[in-house]
């Protein structure tokens, strides 16, 4: 086996998606010890550098700009320019092998998209989208090593834990609102989680970023435990996912929507609890008892439906109806 000293990863999507993708630089990392690693993603997922000190340089590719085709072409300029040798891309786009034949780059992994990528690719890999995330990225590097990362893994060191808390972080993304994808359950309710919990003696923690603004500003505006000892607002303290990631390790107990929160404080290995509507709980979060779904009884024939059925939520939102005692509930129990 060759023992590779540039690679090139690429990954485009959301925090989320880079925090999935973490296991899968571990494994390079383990297998190829001395090889400098730079990431291609997209510049919302920057801050993916604050967890880790896996990635020695990254390369900015911004597909939401209207020429994103200029944005490709930047990327194989560059790749060909960084003189790597290995190229590692995620994604299930047909034209991914494309990209990666025009970058000159030896040997190439992606996933499997036909009869192109397996005659243009070094290893075209079976994508097997029926699994944990993490998982499904760490197939493309099956071909390089038998090292296996199941799990990410951050930079952070872990805090000491502060007794009978309870961290609350009830957002998403701004741009999974703005395009349609309703994600969590509503503001009202996340206050009378805050309000139960407090009234059943537990250390209430708020925090949020800045996409959570309006959420927060509700749960302040209708919470009736704001003056209690037991309730803390933490919204605006934390600048950064080292951040949170800190406060995330010294909670006893998360709870949070579907959004990158959740994937860090999987790498921390925090008691999480995290509310599901529409996605798929069964490729967002692993096999593990640290980690629990909370989902409505809806029996909805459909769900999960975001990316598997459809690229937005239905009006209905059934599968989001939980009520604040079923989710105080399940924490406590």
């Amino acid at each position: 086996m060759s023992d590779f000293k540039n690679i090139l990863a690429i990954n485009f999507g959301g925090i989320g998606d880079e925090i999935f993708f973490l296991p899968t630089l571990i494994s390079l990392k383990k297998q190829f010890p001395q090889a400098k690693i730079t990431l291609a993603l997209e510049p919302r997922s920057k801050s993916v550098k604050d967890l880790t000190d896996l990635i020695d340089d990254m390369i900015f590719v911004d597909l939401k700009k209207k020429n994103k085709y200029f944005e490709l072409l930047k990327l194989i300029f560059l790749a060909r320019k960084g003189k790597f040798d290995l190229a590692v891309s995620a994604g299930g786009n047909k034209f991914i092998s494309i990209i990666l034949s025009l970058t000159g780059i030896k040997t190439t992994c992606g996933y499997d998209t036909g009869d192109l990528s397996r005659k243009l690719l070094t290893h075209a890999v079976p994508l097997n989208k029926n699994q944990y995330a993490c998982a499904m990225y760490h197939d493309l590097i099956r071909p390089l090593t038998n090292y296996n990362t199941e799990l990410p893994e951050v930079n952070i060191t872990p805090q000491e834990k502060r007794p009978n808390t309870v961290l609350i972080h009830p957002g998403v993304s701004k741009m999974s609102i703005e395009k349609g994808c309703i994600k969590t359950v509503d503001a009202k309710v996340w206050a009378k989680v805050v309000d139960l919990l407090v009234q059943n003696g537990k250390h209430v923690i708020l925090a949020g970023g800045p996409d959570d603004k309006e959420c927060i500003d509700t749960i302040l505006g209708t919470i009736n435990c704001k003056n209690s000892e037991l309730f803390e607002n933490y919204y605006g303290k934390t600048r950064s996912m080292r951040d949170l990631g800190e406060l995330i390790s010294s909670a006893e107990k998360f709870l949070c929507s579907d959004s990158a929160p959740l994937h860090v404080a999987v790498a921390l290995r925090t008691q999480t609890y995290v509310i599901f509507g529409s996605t798929d709980d069964k490729k967002l979060i692993p096999q593990s008892d640290k980690v629990v779904a909370i989902k409505a009884n809806d029996n909805c024939p459909l769900k999960p439906c975001l990316w598997e059925r459809r690229m937005t939520t239905c009006e209905s939102l059934d599968c989001l109806k939980i009520t604040a005692e079923d989710i105080v509930n399940c924490i406590l129990n």
